[in-house]
């Protein structure tokens, strides 16, 4: 197999700073993720013998850069369990049906836990890192646009879940329990204390900042716009503003049927939304263009559960050709997967669908 690329007339650099600004470029920005089995299928099938090579097989844009932790261990080791090392969440291994599979959240250390837990709860350093290693980085992704953070960046509901359960997650943040509050602040700070010193040590080198929530259910938002409003926009509001501050975008990952909060991102200053589950209610291609388009980027909309996991590869191509003809007009569209490829999709229909936005996706 091979994909067989659009001709070029824009670094990677190029392309994506330029997406961002709602400008015509030569395609559109490619992204990808996967999960494990099908990355090992994918390189197979492409003959490649790495990840970043698959990347530059499939023609994506961008990469992340990250700073290494090098301080003090932060939780300790459970036995036959997985300690996140940063956040101390807690995981398990459990294989799917296709023989990959998925780290389960499990064994939530502040589920029930008293206020001292919360308040005591290790956050840390923005010190303990090394931030020379992104020198490193960006010398050796220098052909790709670069980006802080990921879809998990800043997010609340998801890390409150995973450290005490999406029950006590959801009921403290309704309540207004001050000491999951504080906790929530204090990462929010340290994670922007990070970021602050990548960009200030490499000034003009990143090109967005991307973070991520979870907002919504595939039919309904998963909360009120008013508990919204009140504990979760002004945590995004601090990482968008200090984006800002080094001029670079933001773009927002959000699950599910999302689209009710777009107006407010709009508001805040973010420049892009990132998975866009077509599926949902009120994220279709069509209706994303038609109340967002011109004032949001537009990143995903190419379904994991759709064609790319159940159909053909000229199905695929036939999906993907159509999703492109919807979201390119307004510009700013970044072509990509809703969320991470699933082991259950064949090598086959991922080679489809990014020769699909070689194809398709020229301007």
């Amino acid at each position: 197999m091979k994909i067989m690329k659009a001709k070029e007339t824009m670094t990677a650099r190029e392309r994506v700073r330029r997406a961002f600004q709602f400008e015509k470029t030569d395609r559109v920005t490619i992204g990808y993720e996967d999960n494990r089995l099908i990355r090992k299928n994918l390189m197979n099938a492409l003959s490649v013998s790495d990840e970043v090579a698959l990347k530059r097989v499939l023609g994506v844009d961008y990469i992340g850069v990250n700073a290494r932790y090098i301080g003090p261990k932060l939780f300790d080791e459970i036995p036959n369990l997985i300690v996140d090392p940063l956040v101390g969440y807690r995981t398990r291994w459990i294989e799917n049906s296709s023989g990959g599979g998925y780290f389960d959240a499990c064994d939530f250390p502040l589920r029930g836990a008293d206020d001292g837990a919360f308040f005591n709860y290790p956050i840390p350093n923005p010190d303990d890192f090394d931030y020379e290693c992104i020198g490193e980085q960006i010398a050796q992704n220098r052909d790709l646009a670069l980006h802080i953070g990921n879809c998990g960046l800043g997010d609340i509901i998801n890390t409150m879940g995973v450290l005490m359960g999406m029950e006590d997650a959801l009921c403290n943040l309704q309540l207004g329990h001050k000491p999951t509050l504080d906790l929530i602040r204090r990462r929010a700070e340290g994670n922007i204390g990070v970021l602050e010193r990548i960009l200030s040590n490499y000034p003009g080198e990143i090109d967005f900042m991307w973070m991520g929530e979870d907002l919504g259910t595939q039919i309904a938002p998963m909360i009120s716009m008013e508990l919204f409003r009140k504990h979760i926009k002004p945590i995004y509001k601090l990482f968008v503003e200090f984006a800002d501050s080094y001029h670079i975008p933001t773009i927002i990952h959000t699950c599910g049927s999302s689209s009710w909060a777009y107006e407010d991102f709009i508001e805040m200053g973010v420049r892009g939304v990132d998975t866009l589950q077509p599926e949902a209610v009120n994220m279709s291609p069509a209706y994303l263009v038609e109340h967002f388009g011109g004032r949001l980027n537009f990143r995903g909309c190419i379904s994991t559960a759709g064609p790319l996991a159940y159909g053909t590869p000229e199905e695929v191509m036939e999906y993907c050709k159509n999703t492109l003809s919807i979201m390119m007009p307004t510009r700013g569209y970044h072509f990509a997967p809703t969320h991470q490829i699933q082991d259950n999709t064949p090598a086959e229909n991922v080679v489809a669908m990014y020769q699909a936005a070689h194809d398709f996706g020229v301007y």
